[in-house]
């Protein structure tokens, strides 16, 4: 091959990684927006009713990493944690490790979330009512679509309002990992009345596992024990739920 023709033959090779190739996922950064659309610029001009959940998180974070344009991130972090799922996580390092993101950008979405949980807190009509599983499900929305398992513990007060809404673990439900104190903590911090459990499937497969059963029926056990009830335990997917048949 002649050197005009290796040449021609890499200009050519260039140009097809750039336009052709239909698999690439092309990331737009905040820097390439024209300034109007960019999340801060946006906030100022027309408000913050104008954001996305992903712009307004974008706004808090302010910048990304090396690797990482901000609004990717945020787009991102919303996609795997879920949306109240990251308003309600308190724990610095395990949002960290999980999100593989900077402890100084888990920082400020923690801090972010506990001054919306105390204004929140003043305005008890805010606070939403659960009274069966369908409210379980119509509240978790963030969660049907989640790609991992998250196991949530929804705290309610003796009128079945939620007052405290936790993240107790992220992987495959399993007796491992779900352990009672880390259920009944929370109830004992914030003087809940009950607790209402529940937890995706990213596969869609609504049916309850044996550790799903077993795990519902050792709660139940440790709250009667302790004097806080579980009312319910969820399984949640894309498209429905259903509580585990257990004797609560």
């Amino acid at each position: 091959m002649t050197v005009n023709n290796k040449l021609k033959s890499d200009y050519n090779q260039i140009v097809s990684d750039l336009f052709l190739d239909s698999d690439r996922e092309y990331v737009l950064r905040v820097h390439d927006l024209p300034l109007h659309d960019q999340p801060r610029e946006k906030l100022i001009k027309v408000g913050p009713e104008s954001l996305s959940l992903q712009e307004l998180l974008a706004v808090i974070l302010n910048t990304g990493t090396r690797i990482e344009g901000v609004l990717e991130m945020s787009t991102r972090i919303i996609k795997e944690y879920g949306e109240k799922s990251i308003m309600s996580e308190r724990d610095t390092d395990r949002l960290s490790k999980e999100l593989n993101i900077p402890r100084i950008k888990a920082a400020q979405i923690i801090a972010c979330g506990e001054i919306g949980r105390r204004i929140y807190k003043n305005n008890e009509s805010g606070f939403a009512v659960i009274r069966n599983a369908k409210d379980v499900y119509e509240y978790l929305q963030d969660m049907h679509n989640l790609p991992k398992e998250h196991l949530r513990g929804l705290y309610l007060n003796s009128h079945n309002r939620v007052i405290h809404d936790e993240v107790i673990s992220i992987g495959t439900i399993n007796t491992n990992i779900v352990h009672p104190r880390e259920v009944f903590r929370p109830a004992i911090e914030y003087s809940a009345a009950a607790l209402v459990l529940a937890h995706n499937h990213p596969s869609n497969v609504v049916t309850p596992s044996a550790q799903d059963i077993e795990i519902t029926h050792q709660l139940i056990q440790a709250g009667k024990i302790i004097g806080i009830n579980v009312l319910d335990h969820v399984i949640i997917t894309k498209s429905t739920y259903l509580s585990i048949n257990a004797q609560y």
